[in-house]
């Protein structure tokens, strides 16, 4: 299933109050902080629906007077990583916010090239594949990423 929202146009303040209620649910069942920083963070990921760097998340931090210093985002970021909130996408080494934080998962990620918009796309096939790759060679899988460039529908229509 993807998350369409991420290619379609719509009003982000849905998704940033529901992902933000979520994300305090979890972390308050797992005893996990989350800190005005980290929840900063995580509303400027959800707001976006696309990729973002730790120098561009810094840098909204130090517009809002909240942080000036990389190892703030870092450590911000990592601890969203870490609760299954953010997701961390490899090829544009930047993060994007979990579509469904609530269900362990790897997800796939479809990266538009034009616009950078990244939709989550969660099945089995990931965790289908890790389980042929143990069963066919004993290597154990821990985690795999799949990331699919192209274009988004918008991004089409465009050329």
């Amino acid at each position: 299933m993807v998350n369409s929202a991420a290619f379609a146009k719509h009003d982000h303040t849905k998704c940033v109050a529901q992902g933000l209620k979520t994300a305090s649910s979890l972390c308050d069942a797992r005893r996990a902080r989350m800190t005005p920083i980290r929840r900063r963070v995580l509303e400027i990921l959800l707001a976006e629906h696309k990729a973002m760097g730790a120098y561009d998340v810094l840098e909204r931090l130090r517009r809002d007077g909240l942080a000036d210093k990389p190892p703030v985002a870092y450590r911000a970021l990592n601890f969203l990583v870490e609760q299954g909130l953010v997701h961390r996408v490899e090829k544009l080494n930047a993060y994007v916010a979990c579509d469904n934080p609530q269900a362990q998962h790897q997800p796939m990620f479809l990266i538009c090239d034009t616009c950078q918009h990244v939709a989550e796309r969660q099945n089995n096939l990931v965790e289908d594949l890790g389980t042929v790759i143990d069963a066919e060679s004993g290597f154990q899988v821990q985690k795999m990423v799949f990331e699919a460039q192209g274009l988004c529908p918008s991004c089409q229509r465009v050329e």
